[in-house]
């Protein structure tokens, strides 16, 4: 949250009219971006919402912010797949016997897990997982939702030296640049009634990131091989202009499409 832009006004009204619903409101606009990270023990309906009217889940708390899930894996799995709707469409509908309704739910997700029950796998011979337990543990994040998260990172256990040495960024060294970026994007996208990247659709994508014939093939290729899906394509696409933004560039080269794959 330290490196996120502050709210703009329609974006803080939207939040503080979510913040009302919930009882929170302080008669104040909001003026902090929502930071939710709830535990893996929640429900499905703690997590989109109940079957009370007004009842709204984190999703919907975290929009215009960040939904932190940590130990991903330990979350139940019908509480995850509720995910792939709101990731999806930036809204989540409720519908139940007596009443139904739609919230906005655009939020961005981060999520943390081990690579195995143990949390040792990888890590020398440490890990005491069986094949089953692994399967197991793979099993609970299904292939649709991991299609839906832009940007998976593998983490190796940090030694003494990288726990010491000074960071190559400081919050507010990303946070200048972050800003740009966004300001960039906002300023490419007014015309199209979305602010970022990541709300870009498919018609957006063509017109706004067009792509030389070697980073055509480099897609291409990625898709042949199975590495890609039709969404995961357009996941690529999205990164590949945000690294673009990120480095102040109009163009979307080769190198920002490599970098989004490796991602």
């Amino acid at each position: 949250a330290s490196i996120l832009p502050s709210l703009s006004r329609p974006e803080a009204i939207e939040v503080t009219r979510i913040q009302s619903i919930t009882g929170g409101f302080s008669g104040t606009l909001a003026s902090a971006r929502p930071f939710r990270a709830p535990h893996h023990s929640i429900t499905m309906a703690g997590l989109v919402g109940g079957a009370q009217p007004g009842s709204v889940g984190e999703v919907v708390l975290a929009h215009n912010g960040v939904l932190f899930l940590d130990e991903l894996s330990e979350f139940g799995r019908p509480t995850l797949e509720a995910l792939r709707q709101p990731l999806e469409d930036g809204r989540v509908a409720i519908v139940r016997a007596r009443h139904s309704a739609v919230y906005p739910a655009r939020f961005m997700l981060l999520a943390a897990t081990n690579p195995c029950p143990c949390g040792h796998a990888g890590d020398g011979d440490r890990c005491s997982c069986s094949e089953s337990d692994m399967a197991r543990h793979h099993r609970r994040l299904s292939a649709p939702l991991l299609d839906r998260i832009d940007l998976v990172a593998h983490l190796a256990r940090a030694g003494a030296h990288e726990l010491n040495a000074a960071p190559l960024m400081n919050s507010e060294q990303a946070r200048e640049q972050v800003t740009r970026a966004r300001e960039r994007q906002a300023a490419r996208l007014s015309e199209d009634g979305v602010a970022v990247n990541a709300h870009m659709d498919v018609r957006m994508l063509q017109r706004h990131v067009r792509l030389d014939g070697r980073s055509e093939v480099m897609v291409q290729r990625a898709q042949e091989i199975g590495l890609l899906s039709a969404r995961g394509r357009d996941r690529v696409l999205r990164v590949a202009r945000t690294i673009a933004d990120l480095r102040g560039s109009d163009r979307v080269r080769a190198r920002d499409v490599g970098g989004a794959l490796a991602l």
